[in-house]
């Protein structure tokens, strides 16, 4: 994921602000002791948004503790306790690095391509302890990446064939674990649907580069009108079905930071770069 799955600060109550926050922070600290301190640099909104919503569906709450931050080693902060759904997210989210410094590799050249090959190569050992520890993951990451590249590689005009493996990962990394079959399927929804939306907000994000680079860019065969009539739109349903996913399933907390994600969040961030 790339950072767009955001929450919407104003509308946040302070103490669930806070709680956000905690996620965030336990998320970095996690990164920083399992894969490194440089990997902390790398953390996005999305995972924090993941991690939550993992969290929301377990039996017991984590529970929050106060603990000095390595960054600022004068002041407490607070994390959440150590849990499985932390653990996961962080690793989860070396994984997708790993995968985007590949793509970032492919899809440059000249002093940009050695730039991100010597990027790849300092976070290398960051996403092999990853991959060890989410091995099937891994493995299914790296198949959809690789149709990823085959779409990119053929120039594919198609934005619904270039955002299916992301979609479709996405959906799979959301419905990762011990959940009933019908719970399931709803998180995969839910995950394809932000996959999806993801995949467009970042094309249309990089729109304007990607035509002076030259890189491939699934949004290229669109003229400004058609982006209007036909983009803007699918970019409001995927908003709308990850939202209609989401109440399908059984939240136990952290309700409002979710629903403040998807409902108002994504929609500002959509807005934001369309405009």
């Amino acid at each position: 994921m790339f950072g767009y799955v955001q929450i919407f600060k104003p509308d946040l109550k302070i103490r669930e602000y806070e709680t956000y926050r905690a996620v965030y922070c336990s998320l970095c600290r996690e990164m920083g002791k399992s894969f490194g301190p440089l990997s902390r640099l790398t953390l996005s909104y999305d995972f924090a948004f993941l991690s939550l919503l993992r969290m929301a569906q377990t039996e017991e709450c984590p529970g929050f503790t106060k603990k000095r931050c390595v960054l600022k080693p004068f002041t407490k902060r607070c994390f959440c306790a150590d849990n499985e759904e932390i653990r996961f997210c962080s690793a989860a989210a070396v994984l997708m690095l790993s995968y985007k410094l590949q793509d970032n590799v492919d899809d440059s050249s000249g002093i940009k391509k050695l730039l991100c090959r010597i990027i790849k190569i300092i976070f290398l050992r960051s996403g092999k302890k990853a991959a060890k520890v989410l091995p099937e993951i891994d493995q299914y990451m790296g198949g959809c990446f690789s149709a990823q590249s085959k779409l990119e590689n053929g120039r594919c005009d198609s934005i619904d064939r270039a955002a299916e493996p992301t979609a479709v990962f996405l959906g799979r990394l959301f419905a990762w674990g011990d959940y009933p079959l019908t719970q399931k399927r709803v998180l995969d929804r839910l995950g394809y649907c932000v996959g999806k939306w993801v995949y467009l907000t970042d094309a249309l994000d990089d729109l304007e580069r990607d035509k002076k680079s030259g890189s491939y860019n699934a949004l290229k065969a669109y003229d400004e009108r058609e982006i209007r009539e036909r983009i803007t739109p699918l970019l409001h349903n995927c908003v709308t079905e990850a939202g209609a996913a989401f109440e399908l399933l059984e939240i136990k907390r952290f309700r409002g930071i979710l629903e403040n994600v998807i409902y108002q969040g994504m929609p500002q961030v959509q807005d934001r770069i369309i405009k």
